[in-house]
């Protein structure tokens, strides 16, 4: 009997091995399985709510030969799109996962247009299929990411986003909710990172009449940064000791799954640093994005107003509302109003609504608006009737506020306020520390003498700013420290005499020993020119003075006679009378000589007195500023320069009070100093943490021979008890009865000696 293994026409998958590697020579059995299939589809089409699994067998073969065949199959990717179209929600589970399938196939081979099929898959997300949902979600995530791998294909993005924006509106809560996570997932991939998608999920999302579209968009506002975070960790715990990998397989014997691992290691290492290598991407947070934040933000407020949601999409609403204010420095002033409602010490989740009114502060809100919050806070929070717990959270969050706007807090509340540094709880007595930390940076003039610390010269140059005031500085701070090394400004004895232009400045006067006297601080600057004048104006006084040398010396010589002659005169007690006539004529000869030397130096003053310019520091530095490129080692000075303004005259370093941030965190106001109780867990680690690189405690050989033998003393130590008990018996005291008894025997033993 003949074995046939040859079965074609019944063994697809043999049949679509063989076409794949010679299409030509198979074409007639292709065109039949072709024919067999168009006969099964009007079958269906008279009954497309029943399984068919021969034309799901077909359907699947079709996709695997359609690049062999492609005139041939022309039709055949629109013939599955009308199907889904029209029998999307009658077909059974099985044929309509195969159909997307087949169709995922046909796109991976560029015989149907992206744009159609995604257009598709976004209508398919009505189904009541939660599986056929997740599975058209992570294609169309992955489709899309790998159109824009090589470059952002801006013309389909733009039709695929404005699709998304009539879907998120679409009557059908699973597919609007599907849509907005494929929107969210997209930008945390940064693929759809752009102001338009952005704007979509802010404008359509966040006021949506669906909860959880309403939840997902308002938590996309709040979560972004944390999920790049949390992203940032995961790759960091990915890092790999790829040199302890190699020690480890250096040592132990050499197995292929060793090596296996070696390799797999140094691939990982690999990627770590190209990751490492690149340079750093900044991602801006949505809510900066946004094109009209003012408007977001009343809807917002009226929504949650009018609404009636839980309270957890209610604290939602407030974090969005209050981020858009502090960062964008919005006017919602009856926001105030209603958060005060909430600060109470026995309210749910109250630190997260002082956080949310610590974020909605900044300087442009009148300063009477946030005053009545914080009066509010204090007079809830900060009593002795509270647990010192509820005070420093008060007066942490009174802190974060005043961060924001120093100006909401009046001169008597911020003294009583300060009056808590010297509390019984250290809790307490530090939130009230930091509070008085921060307004010696902010406006010193609020506190009492006695708390605003010693001064510095960062403390000096503080000036309150008024209500809505900008200072705009026109200088660079700190810069007076690049002053000394500046070349514009500095030019040497040797450097002027061999350049050969004739405008520059040379510094001839510079005080820069006393920083306190840096306002005064005069920079003399005369022109070349003019020196070289003063030079042949002294040879042309030749007959009147020697050289220069000789000068100089007269003047010193002068000089230290005059105070000779000074101290001698204060010294000397006789009057003039009795005074030699030779002391008197040597003083009348000295002071004459004196005299000819001031008008001498006087005159040579007023004929340069045209030729010198002066310039404050402050000028200078802007002059600085202007005419030089600033480098790395340069910023590093001058920030060095601004650490050392902040020194105290003793060079105690003063505690720094941290810059203003955009989002207030929740571990600020939560900051309590406090110890808190450990677990026995907690204290066993700690102990051993402890007894790291210490020597071991208990019984120490000091024998300058480990090998020796020991004595019977320390034998004795290591041996059982029952061995040595009538040894260890005999040290046991006598008892007040047995010394009795003994010393009557001794007595009686004596007294028959006699």
């Amino acid at each position: 009997m003949v074995r046939h293994s040859n079965q074609l026409p019944e063994n697809l998958p043999q049949l679509q091995n063989l076409i794949k590697r010679d299409p030509e020579s198979y074409r007639e059995e292709f065109l039949q399985q072709y024919q067999y299939f168009l006969g099964i589809l009007e079958v269906f089409r008279s009954e497309p709510g029943k399984e068919n699994k021969s034309l799901c067998e077909s359907i699947m073969f079709l996709a695997q030969v359609a690049q062999c065949y492609v005139e041939e199959l022309k039709t055949f990717p629109q013939t599955i799109v009308d199907m889904l179209k029209t029998h999307s929600t009658n077909l059974d589970p099985e044929m309509r996962n195969t159909f997307c399938r087949a169709l995922i196939l046909l796109r991976n081979k560029n015989l149907i247009s992206p744009l159609n099929l995604l257009e598709l898959f976004f209508q398919l997300l009505r189904c009541p299929d939660k599986a056929l949902r997740v599975f058209l979600e992570n294609h169309i995530i992955t489709d899309i990411k790998n159109m824009n791998a090589k470059h952002k294909d801006m013309k389909l993005n733009s039709t695929l986003q404005s699709f998304m924006y009539t879907m998120l509106k679409d009557a059908n809560p699973k597919a609007a909710k599907m849509s907005i996570d494929i929107m969210v997932e997209l930008y945390r991939k940064r693929i759809w990172n752009d102001a338009k998608t952005v704007n979509v999920i802010a404008t359509v999302g966040c006021f949506s009449k669906v909860t959880k579209v309403m939840v997902a968009s308002l938590k996309f506002f709040l979560g972004t940064d944390e999920q790049n975070e949390k992203d940032s960790e995961e790759d960091s715990d990915k890092e790999v000791d790829l040199k302890g990998i190699m020690m480890v397989n250096r040592i132990n014997k050499k197995t292929k799954k060793r090596k296996k691992q070696l390799e797999a290691a140094k691939k990982l290492y690999n990627q770590a640093q190209k990751k490492k290598s690149k340079a750093v991407s900044f991602n801006f947070s949505a809510i900066h994005l946004i094109h009209n934040p003012q408007g977001m933000a009343e809807n917002l407020f009226k929504q949650l107003q009018d609404g009636n949601e839980r309270f957890e999409v209610k604290l939602m609403h407030l974090d969005v509302i209050s981020r858009l204010i502090g960062i964008h420095e919005l006017f919602l002033f009856s926001f105030y109003p209603y958060i005060t409602r909430f600060i109470q010490p026995h309210q749910r989740q109250v630190t997260r609504i002082l956080q949310f009114a610590a974020q909605a502060s900044h300087e442009l809100v009148p300063p009477e608006l946030i005053e009545s919050v914080i009066k509010t806070l204090v007079n809830n929070f900060v009593t002795e009737r509270n647990s010192s717990d509820v005070m420093a959270i008060g007066l942490n969050a009174a802190r974060e506020i005043c961060l924001r706007c120093p100006l909401a807090m009046n001169e008597d509340l911020l003294r009583d306020l300060t009056m808590y540094k010297n509390y019984k709880e250290k809790s307490v007595m530090m939130a009230a520390k930091s509070l008085i930390l921060l307004y010696r940076e902010k406006i010193p003039t609020l506190l009492a003498r006695k708390d605003r610390g010693r001064p510095t010269e960062a403390s000096i140059e503080i000036k309150a700013k008024r209500y809505g005031e900008v200072q705009a500085l026109d200088h660079i701070p700190g810069a007076e420290a690049l002053l000394e090394a500046a070349p514009a400004l500095e030019v040497s004895e040797n450097d002027s005499e061999s350049s050969d232009s004739e405008g520059g400045w040379v510094d001839v006067d510079s005080d820069d020993d006393d920083p306190g006297e840096e306002k005064s601080k005069k920079i003399t600057m005369i022109k070349k020119s003019s020196l070289e004048d003063e030079n042949d104006d002294d040879e042309q006084q030749s007959d009147e003075e020697d050289d220069e040398d000789d000068e100089g010396e007269w003047e010193t010589d002068s000089e230290a006679e005059s105070e000779s002659i000074e101290d001698d005169e204060t010294e000397a007690t006789p009057s003039k009378n009795e005074q030699p006539v030779k002391e008197r004529k040597t003083i009348k000869a000295s002071k004459a000589k004196i005299n000819k030397n001031k008008s001498i130096s006087s005159k040579q003053n007023n004929t340069t007195s045209s030729d010198v310019t002066t310039l404050t520091s402050k000028e200078a530095i802007q002059e600085l500023a202007r005419t030089k490129l600033f480098t790395d080692a340069d910023f590093a000075r001058i920030e060095q320069e601004q650490v050392k303004k902040k020194m105290t005259h003793n060079n105690r370093k003063r505690q720094l009070e941290k810059e203003k941030s955009e989002f207030v965190k929740l571990d600020d106001i939560e900051m309590i100093y406090k110890k808190r109780k450990t677990d026995k867990e907690a204290r066993i680690e700690s102990m051993q943490k402890g007894r790291e690189g210490r020597e071991k405690f208990g019984y120490k050989d000091n024998r300058h021979d480990p090998f020796c033998s020991k004595t019977n003393r320390e034998k004795r130590k290591t041996k059982n008890f029952n061995m040595i008990r009538h040894k260890a018996r005999g040290k046991v005291k006598k008892s007040f009865r047995d010394k009795q008894l003994a010393l009557r025997k001794h007595l009686m033993n004596m007294k028959k000696m006699k």
